[in-house]
């Protein structure tokens, strides 16, 4: 059909590069954007993302292409060495990729048929797969997620998925050892010390739309618009009293001005949020000035005061970025395309 061939896209990339996860082509640290090699010139570009050292990138007919580092197979390569340009990632039956998600060293990967493919490290269970096994440079498939996935998150070490039942799954013990010291004497529930997938409790009455996971913390997105949020509150990221919070608890709406959240994402220890008016809300750790607010620094003036004197986060406004379609986890937002690493420091463009 006239006029149905995709325009030419252009990669670049900025930032740390110490594994070539900048797939440039070296491994040298980037402080403007330049232009990612490898086999991406050929058709649109979908999405991107990144973990601890690797790249991820998902091509508009669903080939996935990975570069950066490689030491547990978190490429998915079928070899342990690192690649500093983008290369194909081959899937078992030629899978259409519709998600991918990288961790730490590890990656986590949505086919178009709701299948969930793991590659990288399994030193946490993060993989979900046999504890027997430590590390994979090929992509696993996660059978014991026996129906159609939704969506996935891969947080440091640790893992998400939701179901289009509506159930929401977590494995991996990344957050066993900081629900152990704050909540001791209590028991840690069963989701958060597995090594295979676990039904997190707390869902029968919502519909999940959307995972995603920082380094220690968890969110869950449903279709109504409502933020569930669970594990660390270190730096503020849960907006809670509680350090520590072993099961979801609901966002109060009325900290984004009672709005809807029609998307969410997450850094490492802080997130943005957009709402149904196109307002965008970030909240947690500041002190690397990822929540946009330029006459603040730390999480602390972020806070407010509860009546037993404690300090919890709260959202904050980007006034700037109202109107925002689209935004990343460190925190770039452009009009209307943009693209942020959600776990390092290193991000990327299309142009």
């Amino acid at each position: 059909m006239e006029g149905a061939q995709l325009l030419k896209c252009v990669l670049y990339t900025w930032g740390a590069n110490s594994y070539g996860q900048l797939g440039q082509g070296h491994r040298e640290d980037q402080a403007e954007p330049r232009r990612a090699d490898g086999g991406l010139q050929a058709e649109q570009t979908r999405c991107m993302t990144g973990g601890g050292g690797h790249s991820a990138v998902i091509t508009e007919s669903g080939e996935l292409l990975m570069c950066g580092q490689n030491l547990k197979g978190q490429l998915g390569l079928s070899h342990t060495s690192e690649v500093i340009t983008f290369q194909p990632c081959p899937l078992p039956g030629c899978s259409r990729v519709q998600q991918v998600s990288c961790g730490w060293d590890f990656s986590v990967i949505l086919t178009g048929d709701g299948q969930v493919l793991v590659c990288g490290s399994n030193a946490f269970g993060q993989l979900g797969v046999s504890p027997g096994i430590t590390h994979s440079a090929e992509p696993l498939h996660v059978k014991s997620l026996n129906e159609p996935v939704t969506s996935v998150a891969a947080g440091l070490r640790h893992a998400l998925a939701s179901t289009a039942s509506g159930c929401v799954y977590h494995w991996g013990t990344g957050l066993s050892s900081h629900a152990k010291r704050m909540l001791s004497p209590h028991p840690v529930p069963a989701h958060l010390s597995s090594k295979e997938p676990c039904l997190v409790p707390g869902f029968n009455h919502v519909t999940p739309q959307k995972v995603v996971a920082g380094s220690t913390h968890c969110i869950c997105l449903t279709v109504k618009g409502d933020v569930f949020l669970w594990g660390s509150n270190k730096h503020g990221q849960l907006v809670s009293e509680s350090l520590f919070l072993p099961l979801p608890v609901a966002l109060d709406r009325s900290l984004l001005q009672a709005e809807r959240v029609t998307d969410v994402h997450s850094g490492w220890t802080h997130l943005v949020a957009k709402t149904e008016s196109g307002r965008v809300f970030t909240w947690g750790r500041a002190n690397y000035g990822q929540l946009g607010q330029t006459n603040q620094s730390t999480e602390k003036e972020y806070a407010v005061s509860t009546s037993s004197g404690q300090s919890i986060s709260r959202p904050i406004e980007v006034k700037a970025l109202f109107g925002a379609t689209q935004q990343g986890a460190n925190t770039l937002c452009t009009f209307p395309q943009c693209f942020s690493h959600p776990a390092q420091r290193h991000s990327a463009d299309l142009n």
